[in-house]
């Protein structure tokens, strides 16, 4: 049995968390976690003449993927289709998101949006923003 002197301490406690049973906090067999839009995982950099945006979008089609950018906004939204029906009742775990996502990032540098190119290699989609004003070091001489 699970202690849970703790537990009772909290606001989500329940009387059937001493048989340890926790599904009122974890949600049951049948739970799904991922109702509505789900938020995309991003990673963004630069390098010196781009700001690069690479996320995993495995079972995507492309005609599936939306990019826009509004300012100083982009914005990916797309739609992962499940290929096959399977029954609620037959999952033991249900990890992978189905359905519809996006992610909104802040660019922190304008870029030109008439140049930016999107390409998915390997199910990671790699967006390649072109700075607009690129920068370069100023050495800084000593004047006696």
């Amino acid at each position: 049995m699970a202690d849970s002197s703790l537990l009772k301490k909290t606001n989500f406690y329940t009387p059937s968390m001493d048989q340890g049973d926790f599904s009122s906090v974890f949600g049951t067999k049948n739970t799904n976690w991922f109702s509505g839009e789900a938020q995309l995982s991003v990673d963004v950099f630069e390098d010196t003449s781009n700001i690069i945006i690479k996320s995993t979008v495995a079972g995507v089609k492309p005609e599936n993927l939306e990019i826009s950018i509004s300012n100083d906004l982009l914005t990916i939204r797309g739609f992962r289709e499940q290929d096959e029906v399977v029954a609620e009742d037959n999952y033991y775990c249900r990890e992978c998101y189905w359905g519809a996502f996006s992610r909104s990032i802040v660019l922190p540098r304008e870029v030109d949006s008439k140049k930016v190119d999107a390409v998915i290699k390997n199910g990671v989609l790699t967006i390649k923003l072109p700075k607009k004003y690129k920068t370069s070091a100023i050495k800084v001489k000593q004047v006696n």
